[in-house]
């Protein structure tokens, strides 16, 4: 975007003094503070975490493995008396899902559109502080996913549970390298934090203002991290 503002404007490259000021600056990606309360043990960082979720009218779900998945998915949306079509991040891990064993679900991989009610979207990791989820985009992440549809549905390794947003941001810049010491960072990364709400009308809370009405996140137990008792 700022390449296009830039060729807009009719401005050409930088001058290398400012370049090289440009680049250090995004090599050294200065930490913010880290709060008190995120600097937990691993698991009570996932307790911490699905306690804020809840707080901000999400749900949670943990299953063991990922083989779980599409029953915890069909259970979730029988439980919301909600359609059993959605539509399916093309991640290589929700690719693998055994979803021939749920022959009740009606699934389609891709993009969003207008008229799709529920979506299933693999998480990057989430931040226990505050019970976000990093999303960043991706072909196997389409931003559509998390903005068009009713309910989504979001399925999350235990072991991608972070406590700060500073250690999303050192994940993200150690497994999409870009700079010299990693750094290269996607065209948008959205942290998505309970569904989509607004109170800008007489502070009546409204959900589903500008996006999906409900958000379920599904806990995948991986490594050692186990379901804390919430």
């Amino acid at each position: 975007m700022l390449t296009t503002l830039r060729r807009c404007l009719g401005r050409g490259a930088l001058p290398p003094d400012q370049a090289a000021m440009l680049r250090a600056r995004l090599v050294r990606h200065p930490r913010g503070l880290v709060p008190a309360r995120a600097q937990l043990a691993h698991v009570e960082q996932i307790s911490l975490f699905v306690r804020n979720v809840e707080k901000e009218y999400g749900t949670v779900a943990f299953v063991a493995d990922f083989a779980s998945v599409p029953a915890a998915v069909t259970e979730y949306l029988a439980k919301q008396n909600l359609s059993s079509e959605l539509i399916v991040a093309p991640h290589p891990e929700l690719l693998a899902l055994p979803w021939a064993d749920r022959a009740l679900l009606r699934w389609r991989v891709g993009r969003a559109e207008a008229s799709d009610v529920v979506s299933l979207q693999h998480a990057f990791a989430a931040v226990a502080e505050t019970g976000t989820l990093v999303l960043p985009s991706a072909a196997e992440r389409p931003t559509t996913l998390n903005l068009l549809v009713e309910t989504e549905i979001v399925v999350l390794r235990t072991s991608r549970v972070v406590g700060a947003y500073e250690e999303a941001w050192d994940l993200l810049r150690a497994e999409r390298p870009g700079l010299p010491d990693g750094g290269f960072m996607p065209r948008s990364v959205m942290l998505v934090t309970g569904p989509s709400r607004s109170a800008d009308v007489e502070q009546m809370l409204e959900l589903g203002a500008h996006g999906p009405h409900r958000l379920h996140v599904i806990l995948v137990q991986d490594g050692a991290a186990a379901a804390p008792a919430c």
